[in-house]
């Protein structure tokens, strides 16, 4: 007789960034020795993995590759809400001129990057960064990044205090390690011997940190700014009788995805509950803990919260983050939200100040409008410089005195104040995509600009001059100008060739589908003329065509959505 031993089920299998941040939790990695090194052209795989919590991603010029690969960074500023003073701005301009490619790039988080940055160049732009009083530190890898909070000072009061709320969460949430400042400040590789050090894990995060990144947002309605919904962690502002009452919290939302994996899908959050102010700082460990503690850590396209959510459900959350933050939540209090949009040009302010939104083009400052934004950060130090979640910037807290030579220097530098752009401009985005982005499967920042330019033709021939509709383009299906919210959106599948969704909303409460898997850039007009000739016809009155498609097309998509898309919506 032949015994049969039992077996146990193999432990899966973690991602090797997994064992990385288990070996070194300091997230030190060998940084500081290659930075010092001017013989090593660029860092080690297990590196990059680490620069990436210092805000850095390492990168090659995708234009030049036939030549070689010549290796730049990209840096990315952690800027709380967006909020610049004058002499921060100065400071990044001066970088962008002497380390980067002379642009900013104001990113969908509130943000700003720095593109072409050689390795020469790279320790003293951090550095300078911090001594700005700003960082770069947890702006990307497997943390809590860049937390946004919406920027146009529609309700004074109780916006100032959601922002005090925003640093409180802000500070909470950041890591502790010692490399940043040893690396960056100190200049100089942290001790991994020294007690402290050796047996460093980080109070929130643990060894590990996070399955994947993390986004947390603040949002005021009516104004959805921030497209709230695509966050894992989101506080809708509930204001009552003019002061800031609570937050809705909202959870698992996200928006990557990956070609041919129906398991990875963008997906809305959940509006689980009320609280009061004084609980956010608990509230959002609650829900970051939830991540780190069930997140996928075998599989990173499958390792974001909104899978958590999805897998084990809404009542699970709602009684973990109870749990967890010791906190009973209320039902969630009514709000409304009517456009993610910004407000272009000269508005008052409830304090009587007035602001000012410039509109950039797929957020590139350059050129003219780059001279004309340190011009106004030189000769205006009581200004305050706002990033928009829509690439944009904003010139707040101006003096009824100053808005008029601020207007000239507006002329001066060929920005037309009440006429920046045309509507499809305005309410476009696009990601960074080629030549910089080694993700990118086809063209989005490059294109979009001539693209639109495109779409407003059809829309002329349809009689639809001037109709809003929010296009968005990304060079890949990650989705960081977050296409999935569009009315229509391009996402890249390979050069010149794109995937076609239809159906977002003016709101940021629906998610939009796939019309086409594969629409090649020259077949582009065919693919919308039909549509955009059917909805002016079909439309009913004031409807908007991303209504329109979800309304009609969604009955008669030729190509079906994967079910997973489908069940998102």
């Amino acid at each position: 007789m032949i015994t049969q031993v039992p077996t146990t089920p193999e432990a899966p299998k973690l991602t090797k960034n997994e064992t990385l941040k288990a070996n070194i939790p300091t997230l030190a990695g060998n940084i500081a020795a290659t930075l010092a090194d001017p013989n090593a052209p660029c860092f080690s795989a297990d590196d990059e993995q680490f620069t990436k919590f210092h805000g850095i991603y390492q990168q090659d010029d995708r234009d030049l590759r036939k030549t070689g690969k010549k290796y730049i960074m990209m840096i990315r500023g952690r800027i709380p809400g967006g909020i610049m003073t004058p002499v921060q701005w100065i400071a990044f301009d001066d970088l962008a001129t002497r380390y980067g490619n002379n642009t900013l790039r104001v990113t969908t988080r509130q943000s700003i990057q720095f593109h072409g940055v050689v390795k020469s160049g790279l320790g003293p732009l951090v550095k300078k960064i911090n001594e700005s009083l700003l960082s770069t530190l947890a702006a990307c890898g497997d943390v809590n990044r860049n937390i946004t909070a919406s920027p146009t000072p529609t309700q004074t009061e109780s916006r100032a205090e959601m922002m005090e709320d925003c640093h409180r969460v802000v500070e909470a949430l950041a890591p502790k390690t010692k490399a940043y400042h040893s690396i960056w400040i100190d200049n100089v590789q942290l001790n991994l011997d020294d007690g402290d050090n050796k047996d460093f894990v980080d109070p929130l995060y643990g060894k590990t940190y996070l399955p994947r990144k993390f986004k947390t947002c603040f949002v005021m309605p009516p104004v959805n700014d921030m497209d709230i919904f695509t966050n894992d962690l989101g506080f809708i502002a509930i204001v009552e009788n003019g002061k800031l009452a609570g937050y809705n919290l909202c959870v698992g939302g996200g928006m990557g995805r990956s070609h041919g994996n129906e398991a990875t899908y963008p997906r809305l959050a959940d509006v689980i509950g009320f609280f009061t102010r004084e609980q956010v700082v608990e509230i959002a460990k609650a829900v970051l803990t939830i991540h780190r503690d069930f997140g996928d850590r075998t599989d990173r396209k499958h390792a974001r919260l909104k899978y958590v959510v999805a897998e084990r459900g809404v009542d699970w959350t709602r009684a973990e983050v109870e749990k967890r933050a010791n906190v009973k939540l209320q039902p969630s209090r009514e709000y409304q939200f009517t456009t993610t949009g910004d407000v272009y040009g000269w508005h008052k302010a409830l304090d009587g100040s007035w602001f000012f939104t410039l509109y950039v083009e797929t957020g590139r400052i350059k050129d003219q409008k780059k001279l004309a934004l340190r011009r106004i950060a030189e000769k205006f130090p009581g200004v305050e410089f706002r990033l928009s979640a829509n690439q944009n910037v904003i010139i707040a807290n101006v003096a009824e005195a100053d808005k008029a030579a601020i207007n000239e220097l507006w002329i001066e530098h060929a920005v037309h104040p009440e006429n920046q752009a045309s509507v499809l401009h305005a309410a476009a985005m696009a990601c960074p995509a080629l030549p910089t982005c080694g993700l990118a499967l086809a063209e989005s920042e490059r294109m979009l600009p001539g693209l639109i330019d495109r779409v407003e033709k059809l829309c002329v021939e349809a009689g639809l001059a001037g109709e809003e509709i929010i296009i968005r383009s990304t060079g890949c299906p990650n989705g960081c100008a977050r296409p999935y919210m569009a009315e229509i959106a391009f996402v890249g599948k390979a050069p010149g060739r794109y995937q076609l969704w239809l159906g977002g909303n003016t709101a940021g409460t629906r998610l939009n589908r796939v019309w086409k898997d594969v629409v090649k850039d020259p077949e582009i007009e065919a693919e919308l003329r039909p549509l955009l000739c059917r909805f002016a016809t079909e439309r009913n009155a004031g409807e908007r065509f991303g209504d329109w498609a979800a309304r009609v097309l969604w009955n008669e998509t030729p190509q079906a959505a994967a079910p997973a898309l489908a069940a998102a919506n």
